[in-house]
This record gives C-alpha cells, structure tokens and sequence, in this order.
C-alpha cells in the first residue's frame, strides 16, 4: 500500500467526529504538518471548516476501522462530548483567526469579524490574565502549520499585558490587538513555511517579508480596512528608529507600530521553529532592553510579564522543577506547580508549591534546552490549572 492510498481526506469522515468531543486519530494537512493530535477536542463547526479547507487528512486505516466498529455496535455509545474549557476558548480564537483572515485573503469585508474577535481576545485575557501569558509561554504542542495565526494571538497578548502595565487607554489597546491580528495577513503560509524549513530563507522568500507590510495594508483595504491608524501601525510595524527597518526606512514609526514590533520581536524569539528552540524568555527579555536602550516600552513589557511569567520552568531549592501558573505579590515570589521529585524525574501528579517557603524558594530557570534533555514532559495547561469552564 503506498502512503496516499492509506489517507483519507478529512471531509469524508466528518460523520466520526462532533464538536466537543475527543479526536480519534492525528489530522495533517496537505502538507503533512500535524495539524491536530489524537485525543484533541473538537471545539467547534469553524475549526472542522477550517481543517477542510486546508486539505486535512486522516488515516485512512484508522478511520474505516472506527467507522466498521460503529456500525457494527448493536446500540450507540453514549457522547463523551463535554462542555468547552476556558482552554478551548483559546483553541476556538485560532481557527476563527483563520477564518477572518481567509475573508481578508479572499477580498471579502472582515471589519465586523476582526472587531469581533478582538473583543473576544480581550474578554479571555481580563478573565485570566495568566492563563493567557502561559498559554504563550508554554506551548505544549508546536503546530508550524498555525505559526502565524498562534503568534498573532501571543503577540496581542503580550500587547495587553503591556498595555494593563502602562495605562493604555481602551482604544490603544484595542488598536494594538487589531494590528497584532492582521499584521501578517499576507504571509500566512509563509510563515508556516520559514517555521518549519531549517534552511535560510530564499530569495522569493525575503521579497515577501520585505513587502509583506505593504501587502497586509492593501489586502486590509480591500477587506473594508479603512482606520488610517490601524493601517499605518500595520504599515510600520518593522520600521526603527535607526532607519534600518522596512519596507520604507522611517526614523520616526508611530508609537503603536513601535509597540507592536517589540512585542513581535519577542515572541517570535520565545517561540520554537523546526531548527531551533525557543529562547529562555530571560535572555530574550535582556535582548530587548539592550537593544530598546531601556526604553519605557521594554521596561513596561518586561515587568508586565514579570520575572517568572506564567509557563517558565524553574528550579526550586528542594531539587523539584515546577512550572510557574500565577505571578506573584512579587517577582520572585510566583506561584508555581512541581512536575518532578527532588531528584528532577518527572512525576504524574502536580504539586502546588508556596516559593515565599525558603525550602521552595526558586533558585534557576529551567531553559528549552535543558527541559529537552531532562526529558521534561510538555505541559497540557490543564494539568496545573484543572479544568476551568469555558
């Protein structure tokens, strides 16, 4: 049997599969990037779209198997479909990014949709402020076929923390999160590609990028895009003061294209590709200052994250590793969650751990790096937070 023979597209097995209920197999797309894993929720009739669209795939094996033992079930099997956690909220924002954005593409209005959503991001980020950061620090499940809708997400994330830190009224806010989520509109599969290739960008490639900007403001347009300040922060949003940035070479970018592209900078440093890990968020962090030269936006961003965020593993005095769920009353002073014994093996069950307790005091970060060679497992959030309704 030769590997296309034993796919299936997705589209033809939508009659095993219902919105809130578990996966029975891994979803690629046309590309073979896994889209979706074995035992992932289905969180609703967008995403099922969405993964059509897409080319989605399953194995065809698996499927036909599943769909003889249905039918061959004398009475159903009662639904395990359960009700959606404040988890798959952030799961459902991803595909119907993609949705909007496909709107966009195609040249069809979108405002209503992006207004839309923006609220929704904003609701789930004034709901649980740290859930959202570790839903960006912790990434437990790379998915380079969603790079670009994911670190838009983590992006406006990063700009509302930043924003709850300086003040920002709620129309900047709400600006800096509009530009976060099309700045890229143009390059959305380019992105997935130069996240999962290990090799230098092409030529074609670097176009792309350096007219990218240009091309998102023109699609923006298209789409019924007509705020001159969203389109000039998605317009500048690589721009530097030292003229060095593109596709123009201003010195002087507005304050929410400058905002927004430290905050893309920097999450796309913590964030993993196929050829490297993700940066320690305390390196990236020293990045930024250095080269803001301390500025107010660095300065705001750093603590707004806090010096443990939400996701970051550490080391406690006691030997554990935990992962950090809550900021503190202070910065070193987080709460966290041990997922592994004293002598650093990985454990089932996660243990709340009070670091103000000088036995649990946090004494190092545990980087990428290290975690993969510990063999650390990757951390479901609700693992350390349970279950929190949607």
């Amino acid at each position: 049997m030769t590997e296309g023979s034993n796919r299936i597209a997705l589209a033809e097995v939508l009659d095993l599969l219902d919105v809130g209920q578990p996966l029975p197999f891994h979803v690629l797309d046309d590309r073979d990037r896994r889209l979706l894993a074995e035992g992932h929720v289905l969180v609703s009739r967008t995403q099922l779209e969405m993964l059509v669209a897409r080319g989605a795939w399953v194995q065809r094996s698996l499927a036909m198997s599943l769909r003889a033992e249905r039918q061959g079930r004398a009475t159903p099997v009662p639904s395990s479909r359960r009700d959606l956690s404040l988890f798959d909220q952030w799961e459902r924002l991803v595909w119907d990014l993609d949705a909007t954005l496909r709107l966009v593409l195609a040249g069809r209005p979108a405002r209503d949709e992006l207004l839309l959503l923006a609220d929704r991001l904003e609701m789930l980020v004034r709901r649980d402020g740290d859930v959202a950061l570790f839903m960006m620090v912790r990434q437990h499940e790379p998915r380079f076929a969603l790079y670009a809708l994911q670190h838009a997400l983590h992006v406006a994330t990063v700009l509302l923390a930043l924003g709850h830190q300086l003040g920002w009224d709620a129309a900047r806010r709400r600006l800096q999160v509009l530009a976060a989520l099309t700045m890229n509109v143009s390059t959305l599969e380019l992105q997935a590609q130069m996240a999962q290739q290990s090799e230098p960008p092409t030529p074609r490639q670097r176009k792309a990028i350096a007219e990218h900007p240009e091309q998102s403001v023109r699609l923006l347009q298209a789409a019924g895009i007509t705020d001159p300040a969203w389109l000039q922060t998605v317009r500048e949003h690589h721009e530097r003061s030292d003229g060095q940035g593109y596709p123009r070479g201003l010195t002087q970018p507005c304050d929410s294209a400058h905002a927004l592209r430290i905050a893309d900078v920097f999450t796309a440093k913590i964030s993993a590709r196929a050829n490297r890990p993700p940066m320690p968020i305390q390196q990236a962090a020293r990045q930024l200052f250095q080269e803001e030269r301390g500025s107010a936006l660095a300065a705001g961003l750093i603590k707004a994250l806090g010096l443990y965020p939400p996701g970051e593993l550490v080391e406690l005095r006691n030997g554990e590793v935990a992962v950090v769920t809550r900021r503190g009353q202070s910065a070193t002073t987080p709460r966290v969650a041990s997922i592994t014994n004293t002598a650093g093996r990985p454990v089932v069950d996660t243990i709340a751990r009070d670091t103000t307790r000088p036995e649990f005091t946090i004494t190092g970060v545990i980087g990428p790096v290290v975690a993969e060679r510990l063999n650390l497992p990757r951390i479901p959030p609700e693992r350390v937070y349970g279950l929190i309704p949607g």
